[in-house]
């Protein structure tokens, strides 16, 4: 019950999601949404590129879908402290539709963008479905924030779930779409940041969550599935990673390889972060499937530091050479795109 906790003592206003959003000016593009809006409302109300969406402190319990025709659109929360601005939701992989069909992973989403360009600033993404109110149901998948658009940005902003909380994916199996994420909070227990993006993490905090299982491992951080012909996943640097469970009760990752793209080859660099003792420091990575052995996939760390970046055994920890890194860097994974330009 943990999570309906917390978020409910953030803040008191509940969306209806049948009220819409009030322009600030008729000459501006801002559109401002208040407890008693829906944010949904504000999106569809969008009629060009460049728009901003200022969104009010309070609670909004709603699904948000930004397509892809809501190209160079900004979302932020009205204040400075994410915690103010809640959008949150709860449903899962196996959550049944209408229809008695299911959402999927990608479906069970709080947030989903495929538009180009997007930028979120200060408020928080949140799926509080939890697996203890829904023992029937094994597609325990239930995801915050689902993104696929090239050059998404996110910054000061607090992703929140359990299993699979951020989907960093592209808008098709060919496309290497770009994702940059500056000092977030991101928190969860299985797979809790993964996809086929190339996605850079700089300044962020990576928190595992006690997890009541009686096996270890209780979870991974990371599950890339980047594509053979992507030299860039997945980065995290300058970060920090820290637990709510035992030591070594995580593992850093494990690589990613779907049913529906065999021939992923997925990439994570994990550098310059410091990595908490929840994290196992002498076996951090293990296998989703034993057909692609993680041994195989394109995992590297380099100046690591702490409890869980201890070096015991080196063949567990593939490291990069001072040349390496000088490859996997913001700005070589992002290209032409400067999001803190």
């Amino acid at each position: 019950m943990r999570r309906r906790t917390l978020l409910a003592g953030i803040t008191a206003g509940l969306v209806a999601v049948e009220a819409g959003p009030a322009f600030a000016s008729a000459r501006r593009p801002v559109l401002h949404v208040r407890p008693g809006d829906s944010v949904q409302a504000a999106v569809d109300a969008v009629d060009g590129p460049g728009r901003t969406i200022v969104v009010h402190p309070g609670t909004y319990r709603e699904v948000v879908n930004i397509p892809v025709d809501k190209g160079e659109l900004t979302i932020r929360g009205a204040t400075c402290d994410p915690r103010d601005t809640v959008i949150v939701f709860d449903r899962a992989n196996g959550t049944k539709k209408p229809d008695g069909t299911t959402y999927g992973t990608p479906g069970s989403a709080t947030f989903t963008s495929a538009a180009p360009g997007l930028t979120l600033r200060d408020l928080t993404l949140a799926n509080d479905w939890l697996r203890a109110d829904h023992p029937d149901i094994t597609g325990t998948q239930a995801v915050a924030a689902y993104v696929t658009g090239d050059r998404s940005s996110f910054e000061n902003v607090r992703l929140l779930a359990h299993q699979d909380t951020l989907f960093v994916d592209t808008t098709a199996l060919d496309a290497f779409d770009r994702q940059y994420f500056r000092h977030c909070y991101i928190e969860g227990d299985v797979d809790f940041v993964f996809g086929r993006a190339t996605a850079v993490f700089e300044a962020c905090h990576f928190h595992t969550l006690q997890r009541d299982v009686t096996f270890t491992p209780k979870g991974m951080v990371f599950a890339p599935s980047t594509a053979r012909a992507n030299p860039h996943g997945i980065l995290a640097v300058r970060s920090r990673i820290t637990s709510g469970a035992e030591d070594g009760a995580y593992k850093l990752a494990r690589p990613w390889v779907p049913s529906y793209e065999t021939t992923a080859w997925p990439s994570l660099v994990v550098r310059d972060t410091r990595i908490g003792s929840g994290i196992d420091p002498v076996t951090p990575y293990v296998n989703m499937r034993d057909a692609y052995p993680w041994q195989t996939m394109r995992f590297r760390e380099y100046r690591n530091a702490g409890p869980g970046a201890v070096v015991t055994v080196p063949e567990n920890r593939p490291q990069l050479t001072g040349d390496e890194a000088r490859l996997h860097t913001r700005e070589a994974y992002l290209g032409d795109w400067r999001p803190c330009a």
